[in-house]
């Protein structure tokens, strides 16, 4: 079922949205066992736009025993070279690239992204993670080894950890999903992804463009379906060898404890409560542009938003003002409108906690300098939409301050010197990401090495590579995406010894 007007969105797209809601396993789609389906919502109408198949725990026992098929050491997934898998990779990155245009329209649709938004980063980011990874296969290498016993000789063989479960969350459905498959398929495993419950079309559509690149079946099964039966039974399965998660601390957490019995690989990319530190001497319109962006940027919807923002006393009230002028005029509205500034939140229930964190501020004497929770003009009544909101005169215990809202409310505080906002800056439960803004390249950087968390930005924010690892300290989580150290975590290292007598 759509309620999309298919003149109003490309002719591939409206197909895609029309089709009968299917689970990828084994290289096919069908239907989900448990016969149930769950609507898939637009967020800036609230409308349904499709329906999703309903993966329950036989459906996951399916394709987890498919991916374990396809992981078998006489599988053609096992013998294909090195180099072959990366070519598939690569075929896998052009043809994300050609379906881009379809690909973001989905994520404006489904996710309320900015159509620009989507294809630069959805879009974009996830092609040139498969690109950095398609030349990783042919790279992964063991080593010789010296011993201290005589004619004996001993090397390290990396290989792949084997069936993986990746559960990846709404706010980034495209993009994460690439960042768990990419390194998954170039160690050589085989991948059961769930997407998350409010965002799981575009995974299906990335799991044919899988298929079509040259995946053998198997290799990458998709599930849509609740994280509290698909997640859980996948998270569980005894044939999974490693959880790869992105998501909320609380769920994270509770991953950790449900594989703890059976010794699971697992790493975590959780929340995140991240300061921004204006000092004085930087630039105004770019730290105030900078800090604007990082919390406004899909509506406040990502975990390192920099939502705890510290500017230095004698700068403060030129910074607020600045950023207040700069949420005022931004233009609240639907991803299809080109002149939208600001998306809207993914559910109702998101925007309801976003309000209440607002009113709770309020409640404690905390100043909403620009936006608020009310209604945005000109919005559709039905969508789920909100101002972008920042919040003065709040100590350090309130809620909003020490607690991810994830939307778009900015907290601004005051600070004196670099010592008192080092103390502050790490008074929370989180370390995912820091902003520092300041000419002085020297200070930055010493605050930086005091600043514990995984991503410290300087005159900057925001920015990934696929070469760059990307992770957090403490109950943001541990593991890394990105980079080679997220290659590693989906290789085992199986050490060889040779009798040369």
């Amino acid at each position: 079922m759509s309620n999309i007007n298919e003149s109003s969105v490309a002719k591939d797209v409206a197909s895609f949205l029309a089709r009968p809601p299917k689970l990828l396993i084994d290289g096919k789609f069908v239907e989900a066992n448990s016969g149930r389906s769950t609507a898939v919502l637009n967020p800036a109408t609230g409308q349904e736009i499709a329906r999703a198949a309903d993966a329950d725990v036989s459906d996951v026992d399916k394709a987890v025993q498919a991916a374990y098929r396809a992981f078998d050491y006489s599988s053609p997934w096992r013998r294909m070279s090195a180099l072959d898998r990366g070519r598939i990779i690569g075929r896998f990155a052009r043809l994300l690239e050609k379906h881009g245009d379809e690909l973001a329209e989905i994520e404006v649709l489904n996710g309320g992204w900015l159509r620009a938004a989507a294809k630069e980063t959805e879009v974009d980011l996830s092609v040139r993670h498969l690109d950095y990874f398609s030349g990783w296969p042919s790279k992964i290498e063991g080593n010789t080894i010296p011993v201290a016993h005589p004619d004996v000789m001993v090397r390290t063989e990396r290989e792949p950890v084997g069936v993986v479960a990746q559960i990846v969350p709404w706010n980034f459905p495209l993009l994460m999903a690439v960042w768990k498959i990419a390194p998954a398929l170039a160690a050589g495993c085989t991948i059961v992804l769930k997407p998350a419950t409010n965002t799981p079309l575009v995974a299906l559509r990335l799991g044919e463009l899988g298929l079509e690149a040259g995946l053998p079946p198997g290799v990458l099964n998709i599930l849509p379906g609740s994280g509290r039966v698909a997640g859980q039974a996948l998270a569980e399965h005894p044939l999974v060898d490693k959880v790869a998660f992105t998501g909320s601390t609380g769920v994270g957490t509770g991953i950790a404890k449900s594989v703890a019995d059976q010794v699971k690989r697992v790493t975590l990319e959780l929340g995140g409560k991240s300061p921004n530190i204006i000092f004085n001497d930087a630039p105004r319109d770019g730290a105030a542009a900078g800090a604007a962006g990082t919390i406004f940027f899909h509506a406040g919807q990502t975990c390192a938003a920099g939502s705890r923002l510290y500017v230095e006393s004698s700068a403060y009230d030129e910074v607020v003002a600045s950023l207040a002028d700069k949420a005022n005029s931004m233009r609240v509205g639907p991803g299809v409108d080109s002149a939208s500034d600001m998306g809207p939140l993914i559910s109702h229930q998101q925007l309801n906690q976003v309000r209440s964190f607002i009113d709770e501020s309020v409640s404690r004497g905390g100043e909403v300098v620009a936006g608020g929770s009310g209604v945005p003009d000109g919005v559709d009544a039905n969508g789920y939409f909100m101002r972008p909101t920042i919040i003065a005169g709040l100590d350090d215990n309130a809620p909003a301050v020490r607690e991810e809202i994830f939307g778009p409310v900015l907290v601004v505080q005051p600070f004196d010197s670099l010592e008192e906002i080092a103390r502050r800056a790490n008074d929370t439960e989180y370390g995912l990401a820091a902003g520092i803004w300041t000419r002085d390249i020297a200070r930055a950087n010493k605050l930086a090495s005091m600043i514990r968390a995984g991503t410290v930005y300087i005159n900057t924010y925001g920015l990934t590579d696929a070469a760059a690892p990307f992770g957090g300290f403490k109950r943001s989580g541990y593991g890394r995406d990105m980079g080679h150290e997220n290659l590693d975590s989906y290789l085992e290292t199986k050490t060889v010894w040779t009798s040369l007598t």
